[in-house]
């Protein structure tokens, strides 16, 4: 396992068409990479009481939690997770949650992003791979 410095966090949700990030106020917390044979990352944050009623209202309503966080240092790029939230325990005048998941490969998704607009623009076989090496 890898252990880091969990900088920031932010829940990312869909609002009809926009995708609405909100940054939660963070005390202290870590992420840490199971490096499990299912890829399985931990993030656990300590955060202000005051938003226990919103994460156990995510915790009962939702499956999955798409979360976005900053490793290290807050200059660094952030993460995408999809994760479910295990637990939410309090301690003293904060509470902890406990999120598991899977990071989010953007690389990847970028590439069948780009891919799919090729199709779409009638790019097939030779060209297609000829376009998309120019474009990368």
């Amino acid at each position: 396992m890898k252990t880091f410095l969990l900088k920031q966090l932010q829940i990312v949700e869909s609002n009809n068409e926009d995708i609405v990030k909100t940054e939660v106020e963070l005390i202290d917390g870590l992420v840490i990479n199971r490096e499990d044979d299912k890829n399985t990352w931990l993030i656990e944050a300590l955060i202000n009481k005051k938003y226990v009623a919103w994460f156990e209202n995510m915790q009962n309503t939702r499956d999955q939690v798409m979360i976005e966080v900053k490793i290290s240092k807050v200059s660094n790029a952030p993460a995408t997770f999809i994760t479910s939230i295990d637990s939410i325990n309090n301690i003293g005048e904060h509470i902890n949650v406990i999120f598991t998941g899977t990071i989010v490969d953007k690389r990847k998704s970028k590439i069948e992003e780009m891919l799919g607009e090729l199709i779409e623009q009638g790019y097939q076989g030779e060209e297609l791979l000829e376009k998309f090496k120019k474009l990368i």
